[in-house]
């Protein structure tokens, strides 16, 4: 299976399936020495995952993120970032007495078109349980986007016709639905809880804001920053359209109407535009203006309600979903949609700062210094593993000083300068100054 990986300079592959031991997701493309919060991270997932209120799957999973790689003592290191999330409270056996149906609104009878075989507990890599590892990676994208001043607000606008008409970000995570009015709020959840008892599901609205968006992020042909938002939301299993700025609105209004007209801010002197219909994007390329993003989602698939289908070999059957599913998904949306903007963002902004690196001696000293970032987090790795070695002679009664290891380190560290050419005096050098330090280290800790 191909298209597990996403992004261009910040790039991750997610892997793992909802039946399967474990989910997770790889990040590269990251630069050494920046800080990572795990609890920024856990905090996220919470926001994702199942059984949190009496409207979304009972299904009960902690989530808890174990980070593999890639982090030491809270900084990145410039290598691969692992992100693993263990499936506790899979239930296969439910799912046992409709291996060879092809379930209604699911991804059984294209799977098995394109591969011959489709993973039928839970839905494998096509069951939303995939979307926590992305989750997870646009946690990482955040907390970055977070040190440039950029904020991401994602909300439930709509479930099924109860739309919200006020806007209040200090509420979206008061209320069950995600909702940034509290009276719509109300609605929502008694429809959710009505269509629930009927054994049916409900759709609805998610929309994203993005504040304080530097101006200039996207190209102007095919990767303009609304076709791959649109890419990247679409990626979202549940999501059927994608919308910007006024969107399909767009659609009913006059020119006169739809253009944002362009001003000087008088106190911070920079230009902006007094309306932003266009949603904060103008030829592909950010304005500086708020993005806003509207997805559809799709009422899930997952119902109680009897349906007529057939199976594998077409034979008819009438179909009811069993297990534990999610009357409307639209709340616990919000993190997903709001992780893959976060990824989106992080990836424009990184490729335009690579642009914007004109001065040759300016980027190659940046480059030296990365590496000089690594060598340290390197050296850093090296003390721990020489205090532990000095630990371990200790009460094993071993001499500090080895002769016949130091001699072997000698030997190999100029065979390898020999091979990559460098100078051989200097390697000795820097030879000689580690091992005296190793030498230190383990004698203060006897």
């Amino acid at each position: 299976m191909s298209g597990n990986v996403f992004g261009q300079a910040f790039r991750i592959m997610t892997f793992g399936e909802s039946h399967g031991p474990y989910i997770g997701v790889v990040i590269d493309g990251v630069q050494p020495g920046l800080p990572i919060s795990a609890e920024e991270i856990q905090k996220e997932l919470d926001r994702r995952r199942p059984g949190q209120s009496a409207i979304v799957t009972p299904r009960k999973e902690a989530d808890k993120v174990e980070i593999i790689s890639g982090v030491f003592e809270g900084k990145t290191t410039g290598t691969p970032i692992c992100l693993l999330i263990k499936n506790q409270d899979q239930r296969s056996k439910d799912y046992s007495r409709i291996k060879d149906v092809l379930r209604p609104g699911h991804a059984v009878y294209t799977y098995l078109k394109k591969y011959g075989v489709f993973d039928y507990r839970g839905g494998g890599r096509a069951s939303g349980r995939e979307t926590a590892a992305r989750v997870a990676a646009g946690a990482v994208a955040r907390q970055f986007l977070a040190q440039r001043g950029i904020s991401i607000t994602g909300f439930t606008r709509q479930i099924g016709p109860i739309r919200a008409e006020t806007v209040d970000f200090q509420v979206i995570e008061t209320n069950a639905v995600r909702a940034p009015d509290p009276e719509a709020a109300e609605k929502m959840i008694e429809a959710i809880k009505k269509v629930r008892k009927e054994g049916d599901s409900l759709g609805g609205v998610v929309e994203i804001v993005v504040q304080n968006v530097p101006p200039g992020l996207g190209e102007p042909v095919f990767n303009r920053i609304e076709a791959d938002l649109a890419a990247a939301l679409m990626s979202i299993g549940a999501v059927k359209g994608v919308e910007i700025g006024e969107g399909f609105r767009a659609a009913t209004m006059k020119g006169s109407e739809h253009n944002d007209l362009f001003y000087r801010d008088e106190t911070t002197g920079e230009i902006r535009t007094r309306t932003n219909h266009a949603g904060g994007t103008l030829g592909g390329i950010t304005t500086g203006e708020d993005l806003v993003i509207r997805i559809a989602v799709k009422p899930t698939s997952s119902i109680h309600k009897p349906q007529q289908t057939v199976t594998v070999n077409g034979d008819p059957v009438e179909f009811r979903t069993g297990g534990r599913h999610d009357p409307c998904i639209c709340p616990r949306v919000v993190p997903v949609a709001e992780a893959m903007v976060a990824l989106v963002l992080i990836d424009h902004i990184l490729m335009q700062e690579r642009l914007q690196q004109t001065d040759e001696l300016e980027t190659l000293r940046e480059q030296i210094n990365t590496i000089d970032t690594q060598m340290l987090l390197l050296l850093a790795q090296r003390q721990r593993l020489v205090e532990k070695i000095g630990k371990l002679k200790s009460r094993k009664a071993l001499p500090v000083q080895d002769p016949a290891r130091e001699k072997f380190v000698y030997e190999q560290w100029q065979s390898v300068a020999r091979e990559v050419g460098l100078n051989e005096e200097m390697v000795q050098k820097l030879a000689d100054l580690i091992l005296y330090y190793s030498r230190q280290t383990q004698e203060n800790v006897r």
